[in-house]
C-alpha cells in the first residue's frame, strides 16, 4: 500500500521550498496537482521529472478515487496545491478524508501557508485566530458565517480575490463595525504589501486605487469590553431578583449566586445585597 504526502509548497519565494519537499516530489510515483500548467513552471526549477496528473475541484470525486485506487496498488502519491499548503481551501481536504476511509496512511510535508505567514506579520493578536478561508458565493451561507463573525473574539483570516475584495471589505465593515485589519498581499514575494488600517479606510482605499492580486485579510477579534458592555446590557434588562433567581435555580447557594450576579453587573456584592435588602 501506498502513501498520500500533503507537500506544502512556496506561496511566492521559491527559495521557501524545503528540502525535503524536493526529495518527496522526485521519490513519488505520481504527483497530483491542482494545475498542472501551474506546477510544471515549480517542477522545472527543481529538475522534478516525475509525472503529474491534475487534481481539482471539478474533478476532485472521479480523480480522487483512481488516485486513491493507485495507492491501493503501492503507488506514492504526493499532492501539491497552487500555493501553500494542501487541504487549505483547497480539494485536498477531500482526497485526504477519502484515503482514511481507505486505510492509506496520509502524512504532510509542511510548508508555507498564507494564512499562518499573513497572520504572524500582521500585528494583531496570534495567540488565538480563526480561519475562514473565502466567504461562501451562496448569500445565505455568507450570511450565517458573517453572524458567526460577529461576536467572534480571535483574530480573524480570510482570503478573498481582487474582484471581490472591495465588496468583502464593505460586508465586513458593515457587519463587524471599524475594526482594525490588516490586508496582505504578495506574501514573500519583492512586492510585499501588509496595508495596516480599519475595514473602513480599507473600503475607501482599495475603492479609489482598485485591487490587483490575491489577498489574505487579517481581521481584529471583536474587543472584549464590547463583549462585556454588551453582556452587562444582556444583564440589565433583568431585575437583580430575576438575576438572582437563574443562579439560585442552577443551584449555587445565595452567597455564591451574589457573587456572580455581581461579576455579571460590573458591581460590588455588597451593592447587590443592599439592593436586594431595599427591595424586600
Amino acid at each position: 500500500m501506498g502513501t498520500l504526502y500533503l507537500c506544502a509548497t512556496p506561496i511566492g519565494n521559491l527559495e521557501d521550498m524545503t528540502f525535503r519537499c524536493v526529495r518527496i516530489l522526485k521519490e513519488a510515483d505520481l504527483i497530483a496537482a491542482e494545475d498542472t500548467r501551474n506546477s510544471i513552471k515549480l517542477l522545472n526549477h527543481f529538475e522534478i521529472r516525475t509525472p503529474m496528473t491534475s487534481y481539482h475541484e471539478y474533478n476532485k470525486i472521479e480523480k480522487g478515487r483512481k488516485l486513491v485506487d493507485r495507492m491501493l496498488a503501492g503507488e506514492n502519491i504526493a499532492l501539491i496545491t497552487d500555493a501553500g499548503t494542501p487541504g487549505i481551501s483547497d480539494p485536498g481536504e477531500e482526497l485526504t478524508a477519502m484515503c482514511y476511509e481507505a486505510g492509506i496512511p496520509v502524512t504532510a510535508v509542511p510548508g508555507a501557508a498564507a494564512c499562518v505567514t499573513a497572520l504572524t506579520v500582521s500585528g494583531l493578536p496570534t495567540r488565538r485566530f480563526a480561519f475562514e478561508a473565502f466567504l461562501p458565493a451562496d448569500k445565505k451561507e455568507r450570511q450565517r458565517v458573517l453572524d458567526t463573525l460577529k461576536g467572534e473574539q480571535r483574530t480573524i483570516v480570510m482570503y478573498e480575490a481582487p474582484h471581490r475584495l472591495i465588496h468583502t471589505l464593505e460586508i465586513l465593515l458593515d457587519t463587524l463595525g471599524n475594526r482594525r485589519i490588516s490586508v496582505c498581499k504578495e506574501l514573500t514575494k519583492k512586492h510585499e504589501t501588509v496595508f495596516k488600517t480599519t475595514l473602513g479606510e480599507a473600503a475607501a482605499h482599495y475603492k479609489e486605487y482598485g485591487a490587483r492580486g490575491e489577498y489574505v485579510l487579517v481581521i481584529e477579534g471583536k474587543p472584549e469590553e464590547e463583549v462585556i458592555k454588551e453582556e452587562r446590557a444582556r444583564w440589565e434588562e433583568m431585575t437583580v431578583e430575576e438575576h438572582m433567581e437563574l443562579y439560585l435555580n442552577s443551584g449555587l447557594c445565595k452567597k455564591d449566586a451574589m457573587k456572580q450576579v455581581a461579576k455579571d453587573r460590573g458591581a460590588g456584592k455588597r451593592d447587590i445585597y443592599r439592593m436586594l435588602i431595599d427591595r424586600e
